[in-house]
């Protein structure tokens, strides 16, 4: 019998739901219950509460808001609530122990999973596509990357482990592409998982410009730390080097000196920082002045995504910068397959139509852009997602990093953050202005 598109769709929910808990299992089980009930850091929540607003997100979305059911627990609505209570303060909260929070959301799952089986995934914005089923697995996914980060922040001894990224990396790539003038489409209005900051699809006509072929790295931002550009204020803005003064940042998060090299801690490990990956854990800030050092700027929103998805051969926007395929392991570097970048120029297979390496994957790039609506933005299927966020408190970052999961990630996913966020998985790479006599690196 051959399979039907809701047949389709149906299985691809049920992988994409499978695949999350079972990385959510890796990041809780790899700690004992003092640890999920710790909180690592001011910034983040304790790992239980992670695990239990996992199963509470799920409960309310799909099986009382696309299958009609009773609360199961009503009660611990407002405790999951992220909007309710901030993060410093959810451990005083009557959290769940680890214990009956696994049961918890376990329960929640093997409901769900009988209502995939019987949803006609139809007949209403919610379920059209299997739409709530793709968005409870991205929320799960996000939190998955939160929790890792959690993890990161963590002291003591390695909870996780995982291998090398391969070495795919092409010697001798040009250091910047030129991406041409001229109209692109931005956003989406067909990507049937795609979130409401995302859509609607709209046209954008951009000037030339250049942009590194591959993220900033870990030697390159050497060099500027080695120049003195945390000391001088001529490269930064107002606000970012009075967070340098006041908080005495020296260097990117987790890196601390040994004598006349650089370590770096890693879930864990302490290791010396390797020149050829990626720069990781920069705020937005140290992006920006890394950028005005080098005599460049980064790129706005519209410019990464122009380079990521636009094919100037079919005047069209793909899905992925490799074309419109889901992801795989030659494309790109994400869902915890590995826990650290791979080598700058990685993934060929993953490159754009104008040679651009590692626009998915490896690291969350800063732009210049601030967090705001499409035209026609319309909220769906609640404000809290996006609308509450936009304005100029926010910069966006694209592209995804290897703590990202592949349901969670495409050519049109915007990320946003405060500027002075730097346990994120963030890092950046940089753009210019395209010159009269058109040269290039």
């Amino acid at each position: 019998m051959t399979d039907t598109p809701t047949d389709e769709l149906r299985r691809r929910a049920l992988d994409a739901l499978l695949e999350a808990r079972t990385r959510t299992a890796t990041l809780v089980d790899s700690v004992e219950d003092d640890e999920l009930t710790a909180q690592h850091s001011p910034l983040m929540s304790p790992l239980v509460w992670d695990l239990a607003h996992i199963g509470n997100q799920e409960e309310q979305w799909l099986l009382r808001r696309v299958g009609g059911g009773e609360a199961l627990r009503p009660e611990i609505d407002s405790v999951y609530d992220a909007f309710e209570h901030p993060r410093a303060a959810r451990p005083s909260l009557p959290l769940l122990p680890p214990a009956e929070a696994r049961v918890y959301a376990a329960d929640v799952r093997g409901r769900v999973l009988d209502l995939l089986e019987r949803s006609p995934l139809a007949g209403g914005p919610l379920t059209d596509a299997a739409f709530a089923f793709g968005m409870i697995a991205q929320h799960e996914q996000q939190h998955d990357e939160t929790m890792l980060i959690t993890h990161q922040l963590r002291r003591g001894p390695a909870a996780l482990t995982a291998p090398a990224p391969p070495r795919t990396h092409t010697p001798g790539l040009p250091d910047e592409v030129l991406v041409p003038a001229g109209p692109f489409t931005m956003g989406t209005s067909t990507e049937p998982w795609a979130l409401d900051n995302e859509r609607p699809a709209h046209r954008r006509d951009l000037a030339a410009y250049w942009l590194d072929t591959t993220p900033v790295t870990c030697g390159a931002y050497l060099d500027f730390m080695t120049d003195g550009g945390y000391g001088d204020p001529r490269w930064w803005a107002a606000e970012g080097f009075d967070q340098v003064r006041r908080h005495a940042i020296t260097a990117p998060l987790f890196w601390q000196r040994d004598g006349g090299r650089w370590l770096r801690r890693r879930f864990g490990v302490l290791e010396p920082v390797p020149g050829d990956e990626p720069v990781l854990h920069v705020s937005w800030y140290e992006a920006d002045a890394y950028a005005r050092w080098a005599g460049r700027r980064l790129p706005t929103e519209a410019e990464w995504e122009k380079a990521a998805r636009h094919d100037p051969t079919a005047d069209r926007s793909r899905r992925f910068p490799w074309g419109d395929a889901d992801p795989t392991p030659v494309h790109a570097n994400l869902g915890q397959r590995h826990l650290r970048p791979a080598a700058a120029g990685s993934y060929p297979d993953g490159a754009s139509p104008l040679g651009v390496r590692q626009l998915i994957g490896d690291v969350w790039e800063w732009t210049a852009s601030d967090f705001l609506p499409y035209p026609g933005f319309a909220a769906f299927p609640y404000r809290e997602y996006s609308e509450v966020f936009f304005g100029s408190d926010h910069k966006v970052l694209r592209g995804g990093s290897f703590a990202v999961g592949t349901v969670a990630c495409r050519g049109t996913f915007r990320n946003w953050d405060l500027p002075v966020r730097r346990q994120i998985f963030a890092g950046f790479r940089t753009a210019r202005d395209a010159d009269l006599d058109g040269g290039g690196g």
